[in-house]
């Protein structure tokens, strides 16, 4: 089936957001916005997101893809990137969408993504279903194991590498830029990932599908999405969680795309239309 696939620029008070729209050959079912990745794990993970993100307009749905301020190709510096502006540029993204088609509505997330798609729902009226793809559930340990690349590029000891994550903790409180592995984090999104969790607005009743690579034969959730799952269902929420054979392709050496989990994706978004 033909889809269509057009780049073009969102306007915002802090510049311009670069998006791809991926377009179904007729009248969208719905529509699905994606919230990316962090840092390398963003780019290590472009071509699985392009794979999917056209084989879910192949089955009806509008999908954008924003690039949020100072990534990819949009407008403005990493390094005066805040939270709250990702917060502004999903919000800018949603209403393209909201715009153009109706049916059901979906947030797409990848790893932080969770994080930044959790935040923007609470301090927002709306109430899509989620498509997790291995969702973080608390930021300050994943801000943390992006720290430890300071010391990891460096080569440190172990005592060094401690050192140095307090030295650029030391930076960021006292409102300094850091640089890690390539990328000038700003302290105000540092501090917005370090205090996120994965938390929904109360009484929140959409469908949350949670899908985790894993090596083949593997059916059970790791404990960290275990213990989400739990939270989530102790709070009255449906949740749907699945191991999916194949590589962490956000973080391995060589790109790549794992097949398994564009058709789990796809059997869980056929499920909302039941």
């Amino acid at each position: 089936m033909e889809i269509a696939r057009e780049a073009f620029f969102l306007d915002s008070p802090r510049g311009r957001r670069f998006c791809i729209a991926s377009r179904p050959p007729g009248q969208a079912l719905g529509t699905i916005l994606y919230a990316p990745p962090f840092a390398e794990e963003m780019n290590k993970s472009r071509r699985m997101a392009a794979l999917a993100a056209r084989a879910f307009a192949a089955r009806g749905w509008l999908v954008l893809q924003p690039d949020l301020m100072g990534c990819g190709d949009s407008e403005g510096e990493l390094a005066e990137a805040r939270w709250q502006d990702w917060l502004d540029d999903l919000q800018l993204a949603w209403d393209w969408l909201c715009a153009r088609a109706g049916g059901i509505r979906v947030v797409w997330s990848l790893r932080a993504g969770s994080l930044l798609a959790a935040d923007w729902l609470r301090a927002s009226a709306e109430a899509p279903a989620l498509l997790l793809w291995q969702p973080v559930s608390g930021g300050r340990q994943h801000l943390t194991q992006f720290l430890r690349l300071r010391g990891a590029a460096d080569m440190l000891a172990e005592a060094d590498a401690q050192a140095s994550m307090k030295a650029v903790r030391a930076g960021l409180e006292r409102g300094e830029c850091v640089e890690i592995a390539g990328y000038t984090l700003s302290p105000l999104l540092a501090r917005g990932m370090e205090t996120s969790a994965f938390e929904l607005p109360a009484g929140y009743i959409s469908p949350v599908v949670l899908l985790e690579m894993g090596a083949e034969g593997r059916t059970e959730l790791s404990p960290a999405l275990l213990a989400l799952r739990g939270r989530l269902e102790a709070a009255g929420v449906a949740v749907q969680g699945h191991v999916v054979p194949g590589a962490a392709f956000w973080q391995t050496q060589e790109i790549e795309a794992p097949p398994a989990l564009v058709d789990h994706s796809l059997d869980a978004l056929n499920g909302l239309r039941a």
